[in-house]
């Protein structure tokens, strides 16, 4: 019972390293490109955007 447990907690350890790796690399490669204001370019540019709340819904209307 034990193991099961252990198991458990390791792929839930893994499954957050991965989540959290994808955020640094699309932050990272959304800060290289400086285009917040288009769509993202990739998977984990996408989920950087959503994670860290840095998204435009409608546009972006630059004055």
């Amino acid at each position: 019972m034990t193991t099961i447990i252990l198991i458990i907690a390791g792929l839930l350890g893994i499954v957050l390293l991965t989540g959290y790796i994808a955020v640094l690399v699309g932050i990272r490669r959304e800060d290289k490109a400086l285009s917040l204001h288009q769509r993202p370019r990739g998977a984990s540019a996408a989920l950087a955007r959503k994670v860290t709340g840095c998204y435009v819904r409608d546009g972006v209307s630059w004055t």
